[in-house]
């Protein structure tokens, strides 16, 4: 992939890096892992309250408010992230990044148990600040840590994660609310749990490794800093979001993001306690399962590049387009008969499997956003830019889809609608990214480049 990184370390020297003894708390994996911990406490968890429908909530609408809060402040925390990268580190940033998610738990609880909704509001706030520091700085180390042959993998281990904090929350919340088959809230125990998993989120984060000391299997260097002081990242960060590769993918990260609000809305909106828990911890396992096959499929370097990533975006797009039609459908119909689905319930198959299958394309579309990424990518400062400009555009995205969804009608069925229409009008775009990877001979993509140091050194040698 992209990693001019890898690339320098190579001709600099005049020599290929040997391979070296990774130590296990050194190693990519490691990092990888605690990097998925951290995810797992703040925003894994953060997504099993919104699986559940609201936050957990009887009514979708105070936290869609708040959501929407959370996402405006990010897409600002976002854009600053690389400034804020350059004094504090990566590390640095991801510990910073993990504070908010505790207090907007804390809010949910109190509006849950008492209430109250001023701290669903407040804690969003703090959520929507520390939160787009750490969506960004968990992309960049997500795409800048891995060897770039295992990357696809490794962003899907740690994507993984993400949805066991989803699987985790069900199970819990499933346990609590199996006799629970009407409309309603979830228990408040539940968050009581969550907010205690994700404060210590904050103390995970301080066990990853600074860039310089992690190794590699190929003795590759991960090079992950700033140079440039706060005010020309700003200026550098804003040239980056309008070139013209980037501006292309927008309408295509929307219509991967705008679904979130989407679909846990409708699971609110639809469907008894119990089913939105079961909703919640299947949607997620399903989404593990679907996630990793994508990041598999994506390292098959043995399988060209450009086949690779066509291939893999004929199938999602494919495969989105026919679960919002089927969306569509359902929610048109829902708004006339307005019923409430438990599983015991006919047709609750119909309408319970939409979701789980958007949770899926969620996961998809955010695993092929990092390989989009990190394939127009030009330099580790490039890397850290661009990770922090998807993170801001889709939280961008959230925050007007948050918004809209806390309009009953709008929760209904235009959230749907308008997703549906943004799927549509996205393809055309982002294929023209898409399409040139792996085109051009000088693209700057090292997988290219081993590829063919490889196939050379094959002929030289010649058969064993």
């Amino acid at each position: 992939m992209a990693d001019v990184a890898d690339v320098a370390a190579e001709n600099s020297a005049g020599t290929e890096r040997k391979p070296v003894q990774v130590k296990w708390y050194r190693s990519v994996f490691y990092n990888a892992t605690i990097l998925g911990l951290c995810s797992f406490a703040a925003p894994g968890l953060w997504g099993a309250m919104n699986s559940l429908g609201a936050g957990g909530s009887q009514s979708p609408y105070l936290v869609n408010t708040g959501n929407a809060l959370t996402f405006c402040l990010m897409v600002i925390s976002c854009w600053l992230t690389s400034g804020i990268v350059k004094y504090i580190g990566i590390k640095g940033a991801l510990f910073v990044g993990t504070i908010g998610y505790a207090p907007y738990s804390a809010g949910l609880y109190l509006n849950n148990r008492y209430g109250v909704e001023w701290l669903v509001i407040v804690g969003a706030a703090f959520c929507g600040i520390s939160a787009g520091i750490f969506w960004a700085s968990e992309a960049a180390i997500a795409i800048a840590y891995p060897e770039p042959r295992n990357r696809g993998r490794m962003v899907a281990y740690w994507l993984t994660w993400t949805r066991i904090g989803q699987i985790l929350g069900g199970a819990v919340n499933l346990g609590l609310n199996a006799d629970r088959n009407q409309a309603g809230k979830v228990s408040y125990t539940v968050y009581i749990i969550f907010i205690a998993l994700q404060a210590s989120g904050t103390l995970v984060a301080l066990l990853l490794n600074h860039p310089s000391r992690v190794q590699r299997p190929d003795g590759t260097p991960v090079e992950l800093t700033i140079f440039d002081n706060s005010w020309r990242e700003i200026k550098a960060t804003t040239r980056t979001f309008l070139t013209k590769r980037f501006l292309l993918i927008i309408l295509w990260i929307g219509q991967g993001v705008y679904a979130e609000a989407v679909f846990f809305t409708y699971n609110a909106l639809w469907f008894s306690v119990r089913a939105r828990a079961l909703g919640s911890f299947l949607s997620g396992i399903v989404a593990v399962i679907c996630g990793n096959l994508l990041g598999l499929w994506l390292d098959q370097h043995q399988i060209s590049l450009n086949k690779r990533s066509r291939r893999a975006f004929a199938v999602i797009m494919t495969l989105q387009g026919a679960w919002w039609l089927w969306l569509t459908i359902n929610v048109t119909e829902f708004r006339r008969t307005e019923p409430i689905f438990d599983w015991s319930d006919p047709g609750f198959g119909r309408a319970f499997g939409v979701f789980v299958l958007l949770v899926a394309g969620f996961q998809l579309n955010y695993n092929f956003s990092y390989f989009i990424i990190s394939h127009i990518s030009s330099s580790p400062q490039e890397t850290i830019r661009l990770a922090a400009l998807l993170r801001g555009t889709e939280s961008a995205w959230q925050a007007v889809s948050y918004g809209l969804n806390a309009v009953p009608i709008m929760a209904a069925v235009g959230g749907p609608y308008i997703n549906f229409g943004l799927w549509g009008i996205s393809l055309v775009p982002a294929w023209l990214v898409i399409k040139d990877f792996g085109v051009h001979s000088e693209k700057t993509d090292v997988e290219n480049r081993l590829e063919i140091r490889d196939g050379e050194l094959r002929k030289e040698q010649g058969p064993d």
